[in-house]
């Protein structure tokens, strides 16, 4: 059996998960834990090491805006996760063609992801698979909602709820973060794209409030939030008439922050207080963070896809339900599997040469009743069921 060599660029939570997943899914002959912080690339790899039983994983420091320093890690590796703030990306995407390794990453940003795709002919001519934009949402939801889609012999539409939740909220936030802060603001601010009447059409966060509920968790509120569908709404124009995606909080959650985004605090435009320039997203997140960030945290993610239309002649509803939980075994958060773990699996199929080369988008990179697949194999429970 042939092995491969990956390499991670950020050594946090959710690369950390995808390392361990590479070990123990992805006939990982190296792992390549590479991090601003050597410390931190060196406590991930013996983390996965001691879970894994061998050596698989070695640290290295690296700056990933320092291009030299990024060409001389990657030749030889089959393929790269950018696990780092998108604003890296397109350049890590670059130093990947160099290098002749596939790359998937994080994404966070919809706008760098489509300038990543359109490097596809690039890609192609090298004989690597670019995949942007993978992890929890976008990325497993999307697959999600690919999959209902595939469902139906004719399908309509696909509605997609997902989110990352405390099993034990706390008032008044009843939410602990599970990723940097300045990801979930941007999530909260802006505007996503879905497909309404066949069209991609804009839609404002937070307002659209929805009731849905998800056993056993309850009664849980679902608002929008942006770019949680990635290129997908793009794809499937012309394919569904509706398209979207919200995201699940407990009850009341989302009342905050619907207020705090009317006051401006998500803003990153500098205003004047007395003889200070205050940036209010900093003020927002330097009194936020600490009230919602727990040094242990014990979660639960949850995502719902509903598809409608047309199954053997008559209108059906599929429904597909995936729940999962922080791993005592492990000491991975819900979040960190369903991130970290959608794009090792990703990683798995392209250095398997099971994506084609190019630009690849999330939704179309693999079959998705394979990547369901893959996901039943890594014990993360879901039920699709038709009504």
């Amino acid at each position: 059996m042939r092995q491969y060599i990956y390499a991670i660029l950020g050594a946090g939570r959710q690369g950390t998960a995808a390392a361990y997943d590479l070990a123990k899914f992805g006939e990982a002959q190296k792992i390549i834990l590479a991090d601003i912080d050597e410390e931190s690339a060196a406590q991930a790899a013996e983390r996965i090491n001691q879970l894994i039983g061998r050596e698989v994983a070695i640290a290295q420091q690296l700056d990933v805006s320092d291009r030299t320093a990024l060409d001389k890690i990657l030749p030889g590796v089959d393929v790269v996760l950018s696990a780092v703030p998108y604003t890296f990306n397109l350049e890590i995407t670059k130093a990947c063609l160099a290098s002749g390794s596939s790359l998937c990453d994080m994404g966070g940003h919809t706008g760098v992801v489509r300038q990543q795709l359109a490097l596809n002919a690039e890609a192609k001519a090298t004989g690597i698979s670019i995949v942007p934009d993978c992890g929890m949402g976008p990325g497993l939801n999307v697959t999600m909602g690919a999959y209902a889609k595939d469902l139906l012999d004719e399908p309509r539409a696909v509605h997609i709820f997902d989110g990352g939740l405390p099993q034990n909220p706390v008032p008044p936030w009843n939410y602990q973060a599970t990723f940097h802060i300045n990801g979930l603001t941007n999530e909260m601010d802006g505007q996503a794209t879905f497909l309404r009447d066949g069209k991609l059409t804009p839609v404002d966060t937070l307002s659209e409030p929805e009731f849905i509920e998800f056993a056993p968790l309850g009664r849980l509120e679902a608002d929008v939030t942006s770019g949680g569908l990635s290129t997908s709404p793009w794809t499937f124009e012309g394919q569904l008439q509706e398209f979207t995606n919200k995201t699940l909080r407990y009850p009341g959650h989302f009342e905050w922050l619907r207020a705090f985004k009317e006051l401006g605090l998500f803003s990153e435009e500098a205003i004047q207080i007395n003889e200070f320039q205050v940036v209010p997203r900093d003020v927002y997140h330097a009194l936020l963070e600490p009230k919602i960030s727990a040094s242990e945290i014990r979660d639960v993610c949850v995502i719902r896809v509903v598809g409608y239309g047309k199954k053997d002649g008559e209108e059906t509803t599929a429904t597909i339900d995936l729940i999962d939980y922080y791993d005592e075994e492990t000491g991975f958060t819900a979040m960190e599997r369903l991130t970290g773990w959608h794009c090792a699996m990703m990683m798995g199929f392209q250095a398997r040469g099971l994506v084609p080369a190019g630009g690849i988008s999330v939704e179309v990179a693999v079959p998705a009743a394979d990547f369901m697949q893959a996901v039943r194999e890594r014990g993360i429970n879901f039920e699709v069921r038709y009504e």
